[in-house]
């Protein structure tokens, strides 16, 4: 988990330490997508291997993954109301930051296969929902209202991680050079990040917000049912129940 928040953090934050050329604008996004696959199934090997997910988790996994495929196509593109984050942070905190990571991943991979949405930013996509449900699944214990209030500004907050992060990917190819909120290779670290938070605010502040009050409308409203839901799955499945077998007695 370490390892791929690192890289996680050098896909999105290299224009800070680097100038764009021909690698970063032509290469880095197939380079990323594939490094990610091999993140997510180490990410899902080392869970299996610790006991935290097993073969019904990855079941849990895929079904979950397929229910926000079909609900992204339902919510995207109106004043940035989504409603895939609000079932994202819900199961990684159910079911951990491994599992988050993993579905924040599959979530976007499949949707972007179902409505056609492959393209250069799907692997920033997918960097950025994982990280919305590996940080869902690290957040400290609570219970009740207190539980649904923490997860509805989390979730309020992870609408705009998501877009803060999506920007820093087209970033320093979309904006003219001559603009004040450009990208400009060679400027003090505070400078490019003054620059920055002025080309986020003054181009995704809106749809981002959308995002942000959508998901926290959806976990106050229907958090308390989901989180029951997703808990009765969980012990039924009994993800984190070791098998055991008791040899049968003695024949008389």
């Amino acid at each position: 988990m370490a390892l791929a928040a690192f890289l996680g953090a050098v896909a999105f934050f290299w224009p800070f330490v680097v100038a764009p050329g021909r690698f970063g604008a032509s290469y880095a996004p197939p380079l990323i997508f594939g490094v990610l696959l091999v993140l997510v199934l180490a990410v899902v090997f080392a869970q299996i291997a610790d006991g935290g997910i097993d073969a019904k988790a990855l079941a849990m996994l895929g079904v979950l993954s397929a229910v926000n495929a079909a609900l992204r196509p339902l919510s995207a593109g109106t004043a940035g109301v989504e409603t895939v984050f609000f079932l994202l942070v819900l199961a990684g905190r159910v079911f951990g930051p491994g599992f988050g990571f993993a579905l924040g991943c599959t979530s976007m991979f499949s949707s972007a296969l179902l409505t056609g949405g492959v393209g250069p930013w799907m692997p920033y996509q997918m960097f950025g929902c994982a990280f919305v449900g590996m940080l869902a699944g690290l957040l400290p214990r609570a219970r009740g209202k207190a539980e649904i209030a923490m997860l509805a500004v989390y979730g309020s907050a992870s609408g705009y991680l998501f877009g803060f992060l999506l920007n820093l990917s087209f970033w320093p190819f979309s904006t003219d050079p001559g603009s004040s909120i450009a990208y400009l290779p060679g400027l003090p670290f505070t400078q490019q990040w003054h620059r920055y938070l002025a080309y986020d605010a003054a181009t995704s502040l809106g749809w981002d917000t959308g995002r942000a009050a959508t998901t926290f409308v959806c976990v106050l409203l229907a958090g308390p049912p989901a989180l029951t839901t997703l808990r009765r799955a969980a012990r039924r499945a009994a993800f984190t129940t070791p098998a055991t077998f008791t040899p049968p007695p003695p024949a008389a």
